[in-house]
C-alpha cells in the first residue's frame, strides 16, 4: 500500500495537543468489508498526524488492508491487526501498518482492520477536548463491568467477524490456513481483540495479543484462544491493581503469556523507545513461534 504525508501547505499543529490536519492517505489495497454505517454517524472520515503518526478519525467504512508476506517466507499463519484509539481514533502507523510490515517480514500475513468509530466532532480542538473528557473518566478498567463492555461493541465486534470471514474466503489466494488465523489489538483495539475471542460468535480466533489493553476479569470459555498480554507499570489509563484477565484465563486452564514492563507507558505501539517494552514485538513472535505459528504449513482443508 501507498500513505501521503501532510503537504508543505497543511495547517500547522495546535500547541495545544499537537495534532495535525492531513489529507486522507491513499489506501489502494483497503477492502471494504460492507458492515453499513455506524449509528449517528454525521462527520466525514478526517485524519491528522500526531507523535510522527497518523491518525484516522469518524471512521464509517470498515475496512482491511492486506500486508502479506514473500511466498517464499510465508508461513500460513494469519493476523489481524486492531489499532487503538479509545473507540474515537484509529492509531493507523504505529499500532496498524507498521505492526502489518513487521509481521509480513516474519512470514505471517497481517491485516489492518479500519474498523468502525464513536462520531467525534471535526473540528481538532474540539476533538481535544472530547479526548481529554474521556481521559478525565474513571479508568478503563473500572468504568464498566465485563458485559457491559462487550454489549457497547456490537458494530465494531461485526466488522472483526466480517474481516476473519473474509481473510478465510481468500485464504488459498493468500497462502493462509484458515486454522491459523489470530487477532492483535493494542488499547481499545485489545478490548475489541478480547471482545471478539469471547463473543465474537464464528470469527474465532486461534490465537490473541492483548497490547495494552483490558485487564478486566471476563467469563472465560474453555475453548478460548492461547492469549499473550503486554503492557507497561506506567500505563496511567490501566487499573493498578492486579491481572484479572490472567487470572479469568487460567482459572478456564487456557495459555497466557504476561509480559509486564516497568515503564513504557500507554501507546508504545512500534515506536522506538529507551524502555524495554519496545522488546514486546520481538516476544509476541517468540510466543508466536512456542506454539508452532512460525513453522511453515500447507493451508488445511475449510
Amino acid at each position: 500500500m501507498t500513505t501521503t504525508s501532510a503537504t508543505g501547505d497543511a495547517p500547522a499543529a495546535s500547541a495545544q495537543h499537537g495534532m495535525t490536519p492531513i489529507p486522507i492517505p491513499e489506501q489502494p489495497d483497503a477492502i471494504e468489508l460492507g458492515t453499513g454505517q455506524p449509528p449517528g454517524a454525521s462527520a466525514p472520515e478526517a485524519w491528522h498526524s500526531q507523535y510522527g503518526s497518523m491518525f484516522a478519525r469518524n471512521v464509517s467504512t470498515a475496512t482491511l488492508t492486506p500486508f502479506l508476506p514473500d511466498p517464499a517466507t510465508a508461513t500460513g499463519t494469519a493476523v489481524i491487526v486492531a489499532p487503538g484509539g479509545g473507540f474515537m481514533s484509529l492509531s493507523m502507523e504505529n499500532e496498524g501498518w507498521d505492526v502489518a510490515r513487521a509481521l509480513a517480514n516474519r512470514g505471517v500475513a497481517a491485516f489492518v482492520l479500519k474498523y468502525r468509530l464513536k462520531p467525534t466532532p471535526e473540528d481538532l480542538d474540539d476533538f481535544d477536548a472530547a479526548i481529554r473528557a474521556m481521559l478525565a473518566a474513571p479508568r478503563l478498567s473500572d468504568r464498566h463491568d465485563p458485559a457491559t463492555a462487550l454489549r457497547g461493541l456490537d458494530a465494531q465486534i461485526a466488522d472483526a467477524r466480517a474481516a476473519f470471514a473474509l481473510v478465510r474466503s481468500r485464504a488459498d489466494e493468500w497462502m493462509i490456513d484458515p486454522a491459523r488465523v489470530g487477532m492483535v489489538g493494542f488499547s481499545a483495539g485489545a478490548m475489541l481483540t478480547v471482545a471478539t475471542a469471547l463473543v465474537g460468535g464464528d470469527a474465532k480466533p486461534a490465537f490473541i495479543g492483548d497490547v495494552y489493553g483490558p485487564l478486566t476479569a471476563f467469563d472465560v470459555p474453555e475453548d478460548a484462544p492461547p492469549l499473550f498480554i503486554a503492557l507497561a507499570a506506567d500505563d496511567g489509563l490501566m487499573d493498578p491493581s492486579g491481572f484479572p484477565l490472567v487470572e479469568s484465563w487460567r482459572a478456564a486452564g487456557r495459555p497466557v503469556e504476561l509480559h509486564f514492563y516497568e515503564r513504557g507507558g500507554h501507546g508504545f505501539g512500534m515506536y522506538p523507545k529507551e524502555t524495554t517494552s519496545t522488546d514486546w514485538f520481538g516476544s509476541f513472535v517468540s510466543w508466536m513461534r512456542m506454539h508452532g505459528l512460525l513453522e511453515r504449513t500447507e493451508p488445511t482443508s475449510r
